[in-house]
């Protein structure tokens, strides 16, 4: 099964081990050209190409194009923030939002008000709730500091004078334009784990396990109850045996310890598994367990992720990120459990009827993940690429392969994809990050993924403000320059999208007024597409196009505004009033006014407006029209 019609196929650990690039004809010759290849780093250089071009005109004028984009013409990131040195938002300067969007973990070294206020000043738009860790206690707190946490639009309120804040409740939040950060429980999932230590009473005790040495994976209870040695460990999977065979691999601790089966007993209900230590190290109580290549049952939610999913429902999360996630039967098992979950809370009047469920975020982290990609992409809300896991379960130096073949399908499908773990490690410890994480967050960006994700650099880091600055910055500086001087990646990005609408044959009304608009604002040059959306579809199709300037989109509800956060270029406001208090032909008009006092446009800007009109008497069904206007 193909990932995409762009993309080449993974096929179990053998394919993996041969994936190639994803980059479909087209992307790969509009990625051919590189800025060390095309333009010259010095004036003698300068020279040599210059002399050169009368023997080869092609060659010269290629030299011009890529000179006249100014690709050594690098601004300092910075000045493109909305936020000035103090993170007081600069009222006078126009807002160029990023595009690519910063999900941020928050964690006992965020958590708190002022903490969390300017982490929502530096960009996050997503908080990610790690609920492997995280208590009720520290939900409720982080839940509510981050409703707190005004963003420019509750700051920018377009009827206050000066700019100033009109309506603020005592919590500090707008009470007109709420704060629309979303929030994304992230399940701890199924998973594999080895059993209590011998002896470790306290919970903090090792074993060491020797190179060459065997060891016996056990899944019987009496193994368990006398507690795991360094020749017997206890595996809490009764059927690991039936997933393994000699030759494949057991990880223990995320690969601090390889295990090599040597054996596997078969034909009976709890058969051992004897293996070889591939190398030493020592193991603690409860390490996790992969197994790399191995097709395992393990249900798509355990008792805890059922708990915290129906929690999450009731403090109104907006999208679950589903842990190991195998098969396209675990997303439809989750999305089942949460409609179960929805009729059990709107009966005890803790959910209303026509509220949306929480977006389901499929992480890939496991080979059978990978295997049934396509169908888990056409089932799931968006994908998480999760490298973590994903780095122990396949080879290594396979990852990034992996991950560009899936942030292509997901472009291919129109549906949102972020790329996490490790992105800026270091800067857990050090105030600024390495070369080799600047270039990481940077190919994410190229490689087409609608957000970016920091896990424990914000949650237990020294610098949780800082980081999240720095990736703002990495932010704009990537799309600045595929904006003006590489514009390969992003083509690439809407070819795929546009061969897949041809692929689903989708001719809807949405994607013919999305395209028009996406191809109007290239056209007219134009700062900002305005969207009026009461359900989220329009701007999310716009979104799919990948133009090259912000999607705002005005939504009168609060919950749909939430879950257009994380889709590419799409900045949500809610505002309860424009789609039902003001009539149709003024709508425009007063959105354009709205994006003016937020600071988008300037007087002279085109702006493309969208709408979705309901149907009147000479129409049957609901139409959508488009607009172009100059900034008064």
């Amino acid at each position: 099964m193909m990932l995409s019609a762009h993309c080449r196929t993974i096929r179990g650990a053998t394919a993996l081990r041969a994936a190639r690039s994803t980059w479909c004809p087209t992307s790969q010759q509009l990625m051919n050209t590189s800025p060390s290849a095309a333009a010259p780093t010095c004036s003698e250089d300068a020279t040599t190409a210059s002399s050169s071009s009368s023997s080869s005109p092609s060659a010269s004028a290629a030299a011009r194009s890529f000179s006249s984009r100014s690709s050594f013409d690098l601004p300092d990131p910075r000045s493109f923030m909305s936020y000035q040195s103090t993170l007081d938002y600069a009222k006078s300067q126009k807002w160029n939002p990023q595009l690519s969007k910063i999900c941020a973990t928050i964690g006992p070294t965020s958590e708190q008000l002022p903490v969390l206020k300017d982490i929502v000043r530096s960009g996050m738009r997503i908080m990610r709730l790690n609920f492997s860790h995280a208590t009720v206690e520290e939900v409720e707190l982080r839940m509510t500091n981050l409703r707190a946490s005004k963003g420019r639009h509750s700051i920018f309120h377009p009827d206050s004078p000066d700019g100033e804040a009109v309506g603020v409740a005592s919590t500090g939040e707008s009470s007109v334009h709420k704060n629309v950060r979303a929030v994304l429980l992230d399940t701890r999932g199924p998973e594999l784990r080895t059993g209590k230590l011998a002896g470790d009473d306290s919970g903090h005790e090792t074993i060491n396990i020797d190179v060459g040495s065997t060891v016996t994976l056990c899944t019987t209870d009496d193994v368990r109850d006398g507690g795991s040695t360094a020749s017997r460990l206890y595996i809490d999977y009764p059927k690991l045996h039936e997933c393994l065979v000699p030759g494949m691999k057991v990880l223990l601790d995320d690969g601090a310890i390889t295990l090599t089966v040597a054996e596997v007993e078969s034909g009976v209900e709890h058969g051992n598994v004897t293996c070889v230590a591939d190398n030493s190290g020592e193991i603690r109580s409860r390490a996790g367990v992969n197994l790399p290549g191995a097709e395992t049952d393990l249900p798509a939610m355990s008792a805890k992720d059922m708990v915290d999913i129906k929690y999450g429902m009731t403090k109104d999360v907006d999208y679950v990120a589903a842990s190991f996630i195998q098969n396209v039967e675990g997303v439809r098992e989750i999305k089942a459990y949460m409609e179960r979950c929805a009729e059990e809370l709107a009966a005890k009047g803790q959910w209303e009827p026509e509220r949306p469920l929480p977006l389901i975020i499929s992480k890939i982290e496991s080979v059978s993940g990978l295997n049934h990609f396509d169908e888990i992409l056409a089932e799931s809300d968006g994908i998480m690429v999760a490298r973590g896991d994903l780095g122990v379960e396949i080879p290594i130096q396979q990852v990034t392969n992996a991950q560009k073949e899936m942030v292509a399908a997901c472009n291919a499908a129109g549906k949102p994809v972020i790329v996490a773990t490790q992105m800026l490690e270091s800067m857990a410890k050090n105030p600024r990050p390495t070369r080799a994480e600047v270039a990481d967050v940077t190919n994410a960006i190229y490689d087409g993924a609608d957000c970016v994700m920091l896990s424990g650099e914000t949650a237990k880091g020294k610098y949780p403000v800082q980081v999240v600055q720095t990736m703002n910055e990495i932010i704009a500086s990537a799309e600045h320059f595929t904006k003006h001087s590489m514009p390969g990646p992003n083509l690439a990005a809407r070819e795929r999208f546009v061969q897949g609408q041809a692929d689903r044959a989708d001719k809807g009304v949405d994607a013919a007024v999305a395209k028009a608009a996406v191809t109007a604002a290239e056209e007219r040059d134009a700062s900002l597409i305005v969207v009026l959306t009461s359900q989220g579809s329009l701007p999310r199709m716009i979104s799919a196009f990948r133009p090259n300037i912000p999607i705002l989109a005005f939504c009168p509800s609060a919950k749909v505004a939430r879950q257009l956060m994380l889709n590419r270029g799409i900045h949500p406001i809610h505002i309860d009033d424009l789609l039902t208090n003001v009539s149709g032909t003024k709508r425009p008009a007063r959105a354009i006014q709205y994006a003016k006092q937020y600071g988008m446009v300037q007087e002279g800007d085109s702006v493309v407006v969208v709408t979705r009109e309901t149907a009147c008497d000479e129409l049957t069904t609901d139409f959508a029209s488009m607009k172009i206007a100059m900034v008064p």
